[in-house]
């Protein structure tokens, strides 16, 4: 299915229209398992922002699983990833439940349920495979779909695919998993990558990353098939920019999430720049950046912030290496998507 022939997100012909409150496996014994075996009298539970109203029939199953005498505690904090664990919520209880993403901070205390998505990939492979026009291919995808992901590339190699796959480094917990902030998966030896996902963001910080690769996307959820087009993007990236390079005074934003900090790259920007100011805070806003009195941030955050609200910000908002081309040190040439790769 082209872009042509297809509105992106349609859901009429994927049967997904009566399933959007399609039940996910919360692992429900696993974790009271888990309680009874540590004893626990606290228990938080963490949940993505699309799952968040899941939480209280979650914590009721719990309850009458477990009796009375545990206490169950719903996170409120905003979630996007496993970099985003509610480290406060963890702190108070005796296990700590995170549902919706793979590990990444492993700890005694963290059970990750990873919520794996029920959506059929292979009746979207079908069409993918006619937009490929080698025979080698590297094929990445997002946690969701990776219960599907050793199936997904046997059903490729009997098409007559040659199929490469790779974990990425420390930060990625699956072989051929991408992160919003991290595309070291794709870092294979094939001209092509087909991504099988929903959205575009994964697919298109891959395209930045990987610039000399053609990037496929796969949509079982929308049931689309589109090309990475990172064209668009990189205007908005140029503009953003172009718009910082007359800035005098510099918020330099330090992200307080357990796996968002890197307060190395903060620290450098800072030392080399003395109208630079270091700004921490846990949830990165417009709304909280507003009463600032800066011409540009440089956010050392989650990359997502830059590039999802970047326009929505009073300022313009940069990324580390985006920064060092608006301040002179780097040619604009040199612009690059802001990954975090290794581990903590």
């Amino acid at each position: 299915m082209s872009q042509e022939t297809a509105t992106e997100g349609d859901l009429r012909n994927t049967g997904m229209s009566l399933k959007h409150d399609r039940e996910w496996d919360y692992e429900l014994d696993r974790i009271v398992e888990e309680i009874e075996e540590r004893d626990a009298d606290r228990v938080g539970l963490q949940f993505p922002e699309g799952l968040k109203r899941r939480g209280p029939a979650v914590a009721d199953d719990l309850r009458a699983l477990c009796g009375d005498d545990v206490t169950f505690m719903l996170s409120g904090q905003p979630c996007y990833g496993a970099c985003d664990l509610d480290t406060y919520l963890m702190r108070r209880t005796d296990v700590f439940v995170h549902f919706g993403h793979s590990p990444m901070k492993e700890s005694d205390k963290i059970i990750y349920v990873p919520l794996f998505s029920n959506v059929d990939p292979f009746p979207i492979l079908e069409e993918a495979v006619d937009e490929l026009p080698e025979d080698d291919v590297g094929l990445v995808t997002t946690a969701q779909h990776m219960n599907q992901f050793e199936s997904m590339v046997t059903w490729l190699e009997t098409r007559g695919f040659d199929v490469h796959t790779r974990r990425g480094d420390d930060r990625l917990t699956h072989e051929g998993q991408v992160l919003g902030c991290n595309y070291a998966s794709a870092d294979i030896d094939a001209n092509q990558v087909l991504y099988v996902g929903g959205g575009k963001f994964h697919p298109l910080g891959l395209a930045m990353e990987h610039p000399d690769k053609h990037v496929l996307i796969a949509d079982p959820v929308n049931n689309v098939v589109t090309v990475a087009d990172t064209e668009k993007f990189m205007k908005q990236r140029y503009a953003a920019v172009h718009k910082a390079m007359s800035a005098n005074k510099w918020g330099v934003i330090f992200c307080t999430k357990i796996g968002q900090g890197r307060m190395d790259t903060a620290e450098s920007i800072l030392e080399d720049n003395d109208n630079t100011y270091l700004i921490t805070m846990d949830e990165v806003t417009p709304d909280r950046l507003r009463n600032f009195d800066m011409d540009a941030f440089v956010n050392t955050g989650c990359p997502r912030i830059t590039t999802d609200d970047g326009p929505q910000f009073h300022k313009p908002m940069l990324t580390p290496g985006e920064y060092r081309i608006a301040v002179g040190d780097k040619p604009l040439d040199s612009l690059s998507f802001d990954t975090f790769h290794g581990t903590w």
